[in-house]
């Protein structure tokens, strides 16, 4: 029963593919620790501007933990909630842009995958649920705080109460998700859209991605210096003055991230 994370690459964009298709894509615990070295590589290659998330086959995104290892790896303490803590957190820090292509069962760890993206495209056959409550485990407070920043806190407990699936047209209503596309439709929007997004400028993507998440930190917690360094980047970088000579040429930019 093959059971990986693994990456495909087609230009200036990078797919990490969830790949356990025996049991809907369900996470084990190698697949949570491969993801953050996954994530690394990625960062560190320059030839990858944009990130596509997708689970293999066409029956599921991720459909949750894989629950056959929770006898002996239980949820709720240890090596278990690390793995699966520095997985999300890897893929939030990601400093590219990240989009999540979510067909079929998108649950439990599965949605923490799918929130922790920057922008969510969904097939009309989606499901989107978190299901400790079926199972007598708690989830976990950072999970939790995602999805309150992200749905607010009525939405996410009604989400946990009651262990329930919901549908696609439910979750673009909350929020969950930007898009929802006829399920063939799909992987050639996403397809367009992550092209699109990788011949941008990656330094403003960053600059971006930086202000939006010091904006959901609580004040306390900003870092402003941080988020100003980078816009200032931006405007003494090499793809600034690219930008503007492509513009007075009437010619597409080719930005480099530098």
């Amino acid at each position: 029963m093959t059971a990986t994370v693994r990456t495909e690459r087609n230009g200036a964009v990078g797919t990490i593919v969830f790949d356990h298709q025996a049991r809907r894509n369900a996470m084990t615990l190698d697949m949570w620790l491969a993801v953050p070295e996954i994530c690394a590589e990625l960062e560190a290659d320059d030839e990858i501007h944009t990130v596509v998330l997708r689970g293999a086959g066409d029956t599921a995104f991720v459909a949750g933990a894989d629950i056959s290892q929770f006898e002996e790896r239980r949820p709720g303490g240890g090596s278990y909630d690390k793995a699966t803590g520095a997985a999300y957190s890897a893929l939030e820090l990601l400093d590219k842009p990240v989009l999540a292509l979510i067909h079929g069962f998108c649950v439990g760890g599965g949605l923490g995958i799918a929130a922790a993206a920057d922008i969510r495209y969904a097939a009309d056959d989606a499901r989107f649920g978190l299901t400790p409550a079926r199972l007598g485990i708690g989830y976990s407070a950072a999970g939790t705080g995602k999805l309150v920043d992200l749905l607010g806190p009525s939405v996410t407990k009604e989400i946990i109460y009651t262990a329930e699936l919901y549908g696609a047209s439910t979750a673009l209503r909350w929020g969950l998700v930007n898009h929802v596309l006829p399920k063939a439709e799909l992987d050639d929007h996403v397809a367009a859209q992550a092209a699109v997004i990788a011949s941008r400028a990656p330094l403003s993507q960053r600059a971006a991605k930086l202000a939006v998440a010091d904006h959901l930190r609580s004040p306390e917690h900003r870092r402003p210096e941080e988020v100003d360094a980078a816009i200032r980047a931006c405007g003494s970088s090499e793809d600034y003055a690219e930008g503007v000579r492509a513009f007075m040429e009437k010619r597409r930019p080719a930005f480099k991230g530098r």
